[in-house]
């Protein structure tokens, strides 16, 4: 159900920065992964069932199935809203030392086995889901990890979009304040200019007017950020 590694690993660069990144996408991200979690549970559990004759559970199980391959394929290649793996840590957590996308699909392999065993009635049942009940242990620590990542990669980004944003308030205000002199400054000269410069002395007031509107918004803004 899942592309290989070296097909994923040569989508990294056509896929990784397809979706822009928000509050919304990482809510997402975060949302698969642990459905991720659940689905890997639902399995092992509905495949015990269905071999002790449980109807439809092989049914619920593949269904289980369908949905984590497409979380995970989802995670790590992306789509229309998805980045898939968007930064070092999480490549590094999917291809490297913890080898969380080898783990995932091995136990996906696992789970495709022993779901068409039990519906061939087959001798390797036992085994099969023996091994599916061993694999998922492990799988749930390498799920929950891969999460806390997701987690504080939003955390981190959620960061970085407020200094941004500070800094751009702060430019903001302090553009407010230089057309505020400028404002001022022309105001008074057209007072000296006497009737030929009143209706840009208009103007000016009506410039200091919303400079001085525009600062009290960015302090208020910056206020709200702090707090």
């Amino acid at each position: 159900m899942l592309m290989e590694e070296p097909g994923i690993r040569q989508s990294f660069a056509r896929k990784e920065m397809k979706s822009a990144l928000s509050g919304e996408v990482f809510g997402a991200l975060i949302n698969l992964s642990g459905r991720r979690r659940f689905t890997s549970q639902r399995i092992v559990l509905y495949a015990l069932l269905a071999s002790s004759g449980r109807a439809g559970a092989v049914d619920t199980a593949r269904a289980a199935l369908r949905l984590f391959c497409e979380a995970h394929e989802a995670l790590v290649n992306g789509n229309a809203e998805l980045p898939g793996v968007f930064s070092d840590r999480l490549r590094d957590a999917y291809f490297g030392d913890l080898q969380g996308d080898r783990n995932i699909r091995n136990f996906i392999s696992i789970a495709e086995q022993t779901l068409e065993a039990i519906e061939g009635k087959s001798v390797r049942v036992p085994g099969l889901l023996e091994e599916l009940v061993d694999s998922a242990t492990p799988l749930l620590a390498v799920a929950n990890q891969l999460t806390q990542i997701y987690e504080e990669e939003s955390r981190q980004h959620a960061m970085t979009v407020k200094r941004q944003l500070l800094d751009i308030m702060t430019d903001i205000g302090s553009i407010a304040e230089h057309a505020h002199i400028v404002a001022f400054n022309a105001k008074i000269v057209a007072a000296r200019a006497g009737n030929a410069g009143r209706e840009f002395s208009v103007v000016a007031g009506e410039l200091i007017d919303i400079t001085v509107r525009i600062d009290s918004l960015v302090k208020a803004a910056l206020r709200d950020s702090v707090a």
